[in-house]
């Protein structure tokens, strides 16, 4: 965090501040305080504030509250916000039946807008990645926990990234050009980050499994779903969990009945100690749900 946020209109209504050029959790620590600062400050006129990987966006009503003296405002904020350096969150396990059939049967059908046609995407990120096979590498998808850093782009969708090195960081491209087609709760991966489609639709990121979780439901039939409908917030933590095809099958039947649940535990995340030991400290992470 070396140089100062570059802040930007978009038409009359949006206020865009980049926190940082790259992705850091350093970055997504700064932006988280001064949007919650200015949650709490409750400025007429401010309709929303959204937080994102390195970056926020305010949208105003120019009616009400001028921009400058937004950006003004905004400005103070950011001198007077201390980025908290410990996080009072909660970590989620996620099951994933990876290699399924649906999103192999979805792959196979977009084989001409993929950079290698004659793999799977599995296949192609293991190679890529320098892994020596599939079940390599979801044992290092798997391995560590993510950290969700956005939720956006459609409703109830988180962007994540693992929680290890940078070097030891999975990147994948996207797709060369966007499948029409994408199964719901479909894991994909897009450069460093990973996401979980939460609805059936187009989408570029490769495709490595699903999830019988449901993240998203206006209904909110399931109990982690009865606080809001879309699941995922920024700053909870994901503990992937590989499954069999019967486990899978038997999940999805409870989500039907009404009683699927998924594992959630209260846990405090430091900053700071993540930095220093992002080897050893993720994995006392994966011990709270143990």
């Amino acid at each position: 965090m070396n140089r100062p946020i570059r802040y930007s209109f978009g038409a009359d209504e949006h206020l865009f501040a980049e926190v940082s050029e790259s992705m850091s959790l350093e970055a997504f620590f700064v932006g988280m305080a001064i949007t919650r600062a200015l949650e709490k400050l409750d400025l007429e006129g401010v309709l929303d504030i959204c937080l994102a990987n390195a970056s926020f966006q305010i949208r105003f009503d120019p009616d009400l509250i001028d921009p400058q003296t937004l950006l003004d405002v905004v400005k103070t904020v950011e001198v007077k916000a201390v980025a908290e350096r410990t996080l009072q969150t909660r970590i989620i396990e996620i099951p994933v039946l990876y290699n399924d059939p649906w999103t192999h049967e979805t792959l196979m059908r977009f084989r001409d807008r993929h950079q290698d046609p004659s793999a799977t995407d599995l296949e192609y990120a293991a190679r890529i990645n320098g892994l020596a096979d599939v079940d390599a590498f979801v044992a290092a998808h798997s391995g560590a926990p993510w950290f969700v850093s956005m939720v956006g782009f459609v409703a109830g969708l988180p962007f994540m990234f693992q929680m290890v090195e940078r070097e030891r960081q999975l990147q994948v491209p996207k797709y060369l050009r966007p499948r029409t087609d994408t199964p719901k709760l479909t894991l994909g991966h897009g450069g460093c980050f990973g996401c979980i489609y939460s609805v059936r639709g187009a989408g570029g990121y490769q495709m490595f499994g699903v999830t019988p979780a449901p993240i998203y439901d206006p209904q909110q039939t399931l109990e982690y779903l009865k606080e809001h409908m879309v699941f995922f917030r920024p700053g909870d933590i994901v503990q992937f969990k590989p499954i069999d095809r019967q486990a899978y099958d038997q999940a999805v039947a409870e989500v039907d009945a009404g009683t699927f649940d998924l594992r959630i535990r209260p846990v405090e995340f430091s900053l700071d100690a993540f930095l220093a030991d992002p080897v050893n400290y993720p994995k006392s992470l994966q011990e709270v749900l143990a």
